[in-house]
């Protein structure tokens, strides 16, 4: 009997949904309504895994042992189907092994899980890559989880902030192309970045080594009170990009992500790019992303 493409987890507070296809997070809410943008002509996807790469590679090519392959913007897996390992009714975990056809493209053997559990108020996001081969793997992770923006009906976008623990020091990397450009001043005001529109006109706001662990997204009203407000928070993903399209659409994606993209101008063996994550054989790591509504 073929098992269902789509999985739902439910806390006491929390619902979500998730798919198959892409291993992705394709719902979430509370009592207050729905969290997660839900896909739309401006943008189809929801919240897809970044694996394995972030962002792009300099001519969509990975240069391995002297061989080139050809590998897109974010990599395969946001487009692969995943398997089943576990549904219940609070947690869901599926994975995606290499083939044939990933071989292909990046050269490398892999075992990606990603592992989905709510708790109260939380959603809480793994994924968790492994190598089983006798060489090193080298790869990026991502996270993309796009929210609605506004986050609450009647509140203009110019009306929500990202709201940090602390400030960070920057600089921040412009985009050029899909690639990392040069270094750019962070448009903080102390801990709170205000959000609007033209933020993104040169694509997303690109933060290496990021300082915080965490960040706030809140919704005003005229008054100056918060209508609705969620919280993302990491472990183990040392950047953070943040992206709304840059003609505008209803929401903004806050990326933790280990590496990124390439450096405009930069082609090089993929063992040597900047920021690159490698696993000895054997080897494990997870990556954690939060949210609380």
């Amino acid at each position: 009997m073929m098992m269902s493409d789509t999985h739902e987890i439910s806390s006491s507070r929390l619902h979500a949904t998730i798919r198959a296809q892409g291993g992705e997070l394709v719902a979430l809410s509370n009592e207050d309504g729905p969290a997660l943008w839900h896909g739309g002509p401006e943008w189809p996807r929801h919240s897809p895994v970044l694996f394995p790469i972030v962002g792009r590679l300099t001519d969509d090519t990975l240069i391995h042992e002297g061989q080139s392959y050809r590998l897109t913007q974010h990599g395969f897996a946001r487009d692969s189907l995943f398997s089943w390992v576990e549904r219940s009714a609070d947690r869901a975990v599926l994975e995606l092994r290499d083939s044939a056809e990933t071989l292909a493209h990046y050269p490398f053997r892999f075992v990606l899980r990603m592992i989905y559990a709510v708790t109260d108020d939380t959603l809480s996001v793994t994924t968790q890559v492994s190598n089983p081969a006798e060489t090193t793997l080298i790869c990026g992770v991502g996270a993309h989880p796009a929210f609605l923006w506004p986050l609450a009906e009647g509140i203009a976008k110019e009306a929500h902030r990202l709201t940090f623990p602390q400030a960070e020091p920057g600089p921040g990397l412009s985009v050029d192309g899909g690639l990392l450009g040069s270094a750019i001043p962070l448009p903080f005001e102390g801990t709170e970045l205000p959000l609007a529109e033209g933020l993104f006109a040169n694509d997303a706001i690109v933060i290496a080594n990021v300082a915080n662990r965490s960040v706030r997204f809140a919704a005003s009203d005229e008054a100056g009170r918060e209508r609705r407000a969620l919280t993302v928070s990491w472990e183990g993903y040392k950047d953070l990009g943040i992206w709304s399209k840059p003609t505008g659409a209803p929401f903004l994606c806050i990326e933790p992500w280990y590496s990124m993209a390439s450096p405009a101008g930069w082609q090089g063996e993929f063992a040597a790019k900047p920021g690159i994550l490698t696993r000895a054989p054997g080897e494990s790591r997870d990556f954690t992303w939060r949210v609380t509504l």
